[in-house]
């Protein structure tokens, strides 16, 4: 998988770019998400989740779907998916 090299820290717009193959419509995707401003810079959100690594951010996800806190989800990468223990 491509987005596999993106899964640190500062790798957002490069990360959602892999994924759904340019950058013009990750860019978009993320102002539509409120993450980056019209300009093109991260807005205070984007930052927050910008400094975050995949496993994290998925993690987040899954706790605003279904509760609970972080440590009580595994992460899986080739999904990008968190689940409860």
């Amino acid at each position: 998988m491509a987005t596999q090299k993106h899964m640190g820290r500062f790798s957002l717009l490069k990360r959602l770019t892999a994924q759904v193959g340019d950058e013009d419509t990750a860019r978009k995707i993320l102002i539509e998400r409120g993450h980056m401003a019209k300009s093109g810079r991260l807005t205070v959100e984007g930052m927050k989740r910008d400094a975050m690594t995949a496993e994290e951010r998925a993690k987040d996800r899954a706790v605003k779907r279904s509760g609970g806190k972080p440590a009580d989800y595994v992460y899986d990468p080739a999904k990008n998916y968190a689940r409860r223990r």
